[in-house]
């Protein structure tokens, strides 16, 4: 039997499994970590905490699959995307705290940035906006606030990388610095038609060329990790952003197929074979690039989905867990009127509006814990329309089917209503963790342990279609009180 161990490091947990060559999760491991809120709009990682509980839960997974590191045939690494690390070559230790991809610190100089008329064209070359989401400013930030660090990474003594580039060197002790094109092209840094670090990027945004990682394709050599870490050295063979992986995981190989993650964050993804240009304030980001063959996709970008049901769970206690949700919801039937806008760091596609704060609205004396519940369900799915909306008009052409995933989506309230507000209908798999499915899959095709893409999506299983109940004139109704409670905490 096969096994590769995927690497699934989310934005607020760690995650190890164990997969065989059908796909199956035969041992897992799973651990939240810290989020740091040093200020307003600012979210940091402890980068070293989180190389730390990777190698731990790793170790775990192998002991929960009860096999040892010599049946790995390869790891796979699947990884939160745009978030920044910056660390020394010679010790393998960060100069800060990582800046992670909800971090709104650098709003103002992305907003200068688009009044100097660089947008159009750094969009032309990364298919991305001028937002603080992305890696470049983030990094820019590091080296001007971090005391030395600019005349160091000049010197060549420092590194920098997206956590799937931080945990592989790692991994090799420092012999591989190495990143895939999936989180290359998150960065504003990398020319997607060109699939090269890009000079004048690179230049607009003051970041030196000594401390970029190589960029490799999806699925190939990543290296080995050190024996002494698992207990062999076993191959790295696959790598991308945690929503392209979640592409594969899906299957989604043909142009026109949608799959959207419900995590932290909700990611809707279109495969469209070639680039497409947005004209909706959707990105054009790398699906995935195989043999030096690149898919790309169009991506819409909300940053808080299941983040709004942790808020609701530790910051307000109105739930002690998530589990509690489907039940309020059925309770009630509907948020009655009352709209949760979670854009607690702004809000992403097709807005992108870094000022915007979070509001609760609609509220009356009948709103009680079940509807305030309610709303945060419904605005994940609010806004999941805002994006497939987006798409279409785009695309000129709307999907029927939706292929979701991501521990959200276990929630049949939550996947029914899903498919009430879009209209569309809504193929839940039997592997809802797809991420870490889609990085053993890569890791499988880099191995040569999967022949091709079609054998992989021969492995695909529906395991629930959700269809619409909702009449359109209600569906309608209910969407068009969303559009105003959001225009009510649009800044821009």
């Amino acid at each position: 039997m096969s096994y590769i161990l995927s690497i699934d490091q989310g934005t607020t947990s760690s995650r190890a499994i164990v997969f065989d060559g059908e796909g199956k999760a035969v041992g897992q491991a799973q651990k939240e970590f810290r989020q740091h809120f040093p200020q307003d709009g600012w979210v940091e990682h402890d980068a070293k905490e989180i190389w730390n509980d990777t190698l731990s839960l790793c170790r775990e997974a192998l002991r929960n699959a009860h096999i040892e590191a010599q049946q790995l045939s390869a790891i796979g690494i699947t990884n939160q995307r745009e978030t920044t690390v910056l660390w020394d070559r010679e010790t393998g230790d960060p100069l800060a705290r990582a800046i992670v991809w909800q971090d709104r610190r650098t709003a103002a100089t992305c907003q200068a940035l688009r009044e100097a008329g660089h947008e159009d064209a750094v969009r032309d070359k990364t298919g991305l906006l001028l937002d603080p989401y992305f890696s470049a400013t983030k990094l820019a930030w590091l080296l001007d606030n971090t005391p030395g660090a600019r005349q160091r990474a000049d010197a060549g003594e420092l590194a920098f990388g997206t956590i799937d580039s931080w945990l592989l060197w790692q991994l090799t002790r420092g012999k591989v610095h190495a990143t895939d094109a999936t989180n290359a092209s998150r960065t504003l840094l990398f020319n997607i038609h060109t699939q090269c670090w890009d000079d004048e990027l690179l230049a607009l945004f003051k970041v030196p060329a000594s401390v970029l990682p190589e960029v490799r394709d999806s699925a190939g050599d990543f290296g080995q990790t050190c024996p002494e870490l698992l207990g062999a050295a076993v191959p790295v063979c696959g790598i991308a952003g945690d929503q392209q992986a979640a592409l594969v995981g899906q299957a989604c190989f043909s142009p026109g197929m949608v799959k959207s993650t419900y995590g932290t964050g909700c990611f809707m993804v279109m495969n469209t074979g070639e680039a497409v240009t947005s004209e909706n304030r959707l990105l054009t980001t790398v699906g995935y690039r195989l043999n030096g063959k690149t898919t790309y996709a169009l991506e819409g970008s909300i940053f808080v989905a299941g983040a709004a049901i942790q808020w609701l769970r530790d910051g307000l206690k109105l739930i002690s867990d998530a589990s509690e949700t489907e039940a309020l919801a059925r309770r009630v039937g509907s948020a009655g009127g009352v709209y949760l806008v979670p854009a607690f760091t702004g809000l992403g596609a097709p807005w992108w509006d870094p000022h915007a704060r979070g509001a609760l609205l609609g509220l009356t004396r009948d709103t009680g814990i079940a509807e305030v519940v309610t709303a945060g369900l419904e605005a994940v799915c609010y806004q999941s329309r805002d994006l497939l909306d987006a798409m279409a008009a785009d695309c000129g052409t709307r999907p029927t089917t939706l292929r979701v995933d991501g521990g959200m989506v276990v929630n049949n309230w939550l996947s029914q209503t899903l498919s009430d507000v879009l209209g569309v209908c809504v193929d839940r798999p039997v592997v809802t963790e797809t991420t870490a499915l889609g990085a053993a899959y890569l890791a499988g095709l880099g191995c040569g342990l999967y022949p091709s893409l079609e054998a992989i999506a021969g492995q695909w299983r529906c395991e629930r279609e959700f269809s619409p109940a909702l009449e359109e004139e209600e569906r309608q109704r209910r969407y068009a009180g969303w559009r105003d409670a959001v225009a009510r905490v649009r800044q821009e």
